[in-house]
């Protein structure tokens, strides 16, 4: 008997863990590319994460602002909830809303009611706040569970998640090392994943990317790539 409800305990965990597997970056830009966030391949997605941070996320705006870019912010409801303003202003400048949750925890820490609540409460808050209904939803550290996807799935949510990145979050990130680390696996069609928040991540750490940004769009152009957001990928 023990051995039995060992089994479906096990079971259980299994088939709630499942998704995670997805995480490993070169298996779903195999298998699963619209989850790495492939797309037309004259275009990159610029994805936003962590924010709003009172003080980075008017910074990045006005560099956005400046080339001409809208992005696509996948916010936090925790650090929304610090600064409202900000969502509508990211609104108001043209800019892409979507998920991230409300607390930066990995899923496979949290429970299946745990997850849903999470994302209901984030998605309802993130719409309230902005007027924007969100499309996208990305998992904290990129790790989906069973839960996440059937949740998503009800709102109408499509989970996303990148095909390059600046490890902008390291505390020995820099502008330059940013830049590379985006551009060394840049590529049409690709989704680029920043942030510009520091809750999760090294103190001041969205200082390199806020650095590294003009660089970026300015080598996508340079490769004749648009750069945008999800919505228009």
């Amino acid at each position: 008997m023990i051995g039995r409800i060992a089994a479906l305990t096990g079971a259980a965990l299994a088939a709630h863990a499942l998704p995670a597997v997805t995480a490993v970056r070169p298996l779903r830009e195999r298998f699963l590319p619209a989850l790495s966030g492939v797309g037309e391949p004259s275009h990159v997605a610029l994805t936003i994460d962590d924010g709003p941070h009172p003080v980075a996320t008017p910074r990045f705006l006005h560099v956005l602002d400046t080339y001409g870019v809208h992005a696509t912010f996948f916010l936090l409801g925790s650090q929304l909830a610090l600064a409202p303003e900000l969502g509508k202003e990211l609104v108001a400048a043209g800019h892409e809303i979507a998920v991230h949750g409300w607390d930066h925890r990995c899923l496979l820490l949290r429970g299946p009611r745990a997850t849903h609540e999470d994302i209901i409460r984030s998605y309802e808050y993130v719409g309230e706040v902005t007027g924007q209904a969100p499309r996208w939803y990305r998992p904290p550290y990129g790790v989906l569970n069973t839960a996440a996807v059937v949740t998503t799935r009800t709102l109408g949510l499509t989970p996303v998640l990148w095909t390059s990145w600046g490890r902008d979050w390291e505390l020995s990130a820099n502008p330059e090392s940013v830049f590379r680390t985006v551009t060394s696996g840049l590529s049409g069609g690709g989704t680029i994943l920043l942030h510009d928040s520091d809750c999760t991540s090294a103190p001041g750490s969205w200082a390199a990317t806020l650095g590294a940004l003009p660089r970026i769009i300015e080598e996508c152009e340079r490769r004749g790539l648009k750069i945008g957001t999800l919505g228009s990928h």
